[in-house]
């Protein structure tokens, strides 16, 4: 009889024990991403840690250890979200961006990034969770750009909204004479890895430099309309933008970005009429007209491309990017590929 009560005793002492080393060290149910040396990932739950491996139980491969040494980085995933096809999806600041647009999604405090593009640099910093300040140039340093946007706060999971601004001077090209601005609104609806963003916004340039403009007249050949030279005018524009991105695989994504910007400016234009009719075979003496008029022009730009994001750190582009312009004398376009590297620092 006392050996049964002991016995009892002790295994009473021993539940209450586990009940209490349970409340004191409670299992970690969070899923983790573990970063091997080699740029190998296995992405599940961390089931014992003895400081010199770990026990990792995954959907894949099941329980597997894994030595300390060969471990380069352990990172919380956050949401379901962020593992794409079996394999983990950073959620960084380069989540922020398309080619030239942005979205309304804010660079979280700490994650800045470069931007390296074929023309130049760009260099982006979060001064809070919602405000971001940028310098953006060209690789000779001039143009010399400020980009600042700021998202506002909502308590939609699925609708952001954000404002944003570019200032900007010719630097040392022209003269230090030449500025511009840029200023839009931008809604995006979506999340960090599949969204879609509109903005609406209103630019100007002036660059500062001589353009030679031919003086309203007629004028009858062999006299030529004469010409002068003036600063180029200030132009502006109204502008929209419709740009995305979707995932199509765990480091690849599909991104299009596009701007339309409609110009309604002062400029002259030239007509021509006489000369040798074929069907009277008359030959009448050639004049030249050249007015002043408001011509409206619509530029349009395209770029869709891919993303590849190899690390959370890391990423590059390509964009096989397009401009053309319309106006009721003429229409042009040409292509400009585009390539970028993403760095978060």
């Amino acid at each position: 009889m006392k050996t049964r009560l002991q016995i009892s005793l002790i295994a009473l002492f021993l539940f209450f024990t586990g009940i209490i080393n349970a409340q004191q060290n409670p299992v970690d149910t969070n899923t983790y991403v573990v970063t091997k040396n080699n740029g190998i990932e296995y992405i599940g739950k961390i089931l014992n840690d003895d400081g010199r491996e770990i026990l990792l139980e995954t959907k894949t491969l099941g329980k597997i250890f894994i030595t300390k040494s060969d471990i380069k980085s352990i990172t919380l995933v956050s949401s379901r979200k962020e593992v794409v096809f079996g394999e983990y999806r950073a959620q960084g600041p380069f989540t922020t961006r398309y080619q030239f647009t942005t979205n309304a999604f804010s660079i979280k405090r700490g994650e800045n990034y470069a931007l390296v593009n074929l023309y130049g640099p760009e260099v982006h910093f979060s001064l809070s969770d919602r405000f971001s300040l940028g310098v953006m140039t060209t690789w000779i340093a001039s143009p010399f750009v400020l980009a600042a946007k700021y998202a506002l706060l909502n308590k939609s999971d699925k609708w952001h909204f954000a404002l944003g601004t570019m200032i900007g001077t010719s630097g040392y090209l022209a003269n230090f004479k030449g500025y511009g601005g840029l200023h839009w609104g931008v809604v995006t609806y979506g999340n960090r890895m599949n969204n879609i963003s509109f903005s609406a916004g209103y630019g100007y340039l002036k660059t500062g430099s001589e353009e030679t403009v031919e003086r309203p007249g007629t004028y009858l050949e062999p006299n030529f309309p004469s010409t002068y030279n003036r600063l180029t005018p200030l132009r502006k524009a109204p502008l929209i933008s419709i740009a995305g991105i979707f995932k199509v695989g765990s480091k690849a994504s599909f991104f299009f970005d596009s701007m339309v910007l409609f110009s309604n400016q002062n400029e002259t234009h030239t007509t021509t009429s006489g000369g040798y009719d074929p069907q009277t075979q008359i030959y009448t003496p050639i004049i030249n007209r050249v007015v002043e008029e408001r011509i409206f022009r619509t530029f349009f730009y395209l770029m869709p491309g891919m993303r590849f994001q190899k690390n959370e750190n890391r990423a590059f582009q390509i964009a096989l990017a397009g401009i053309a312009t319309y106006d009721k004398y003429d229409s042009n376009s040409f292509p400009i590929p585009m390539c970028s590297w993403f760095f978060k620092f």
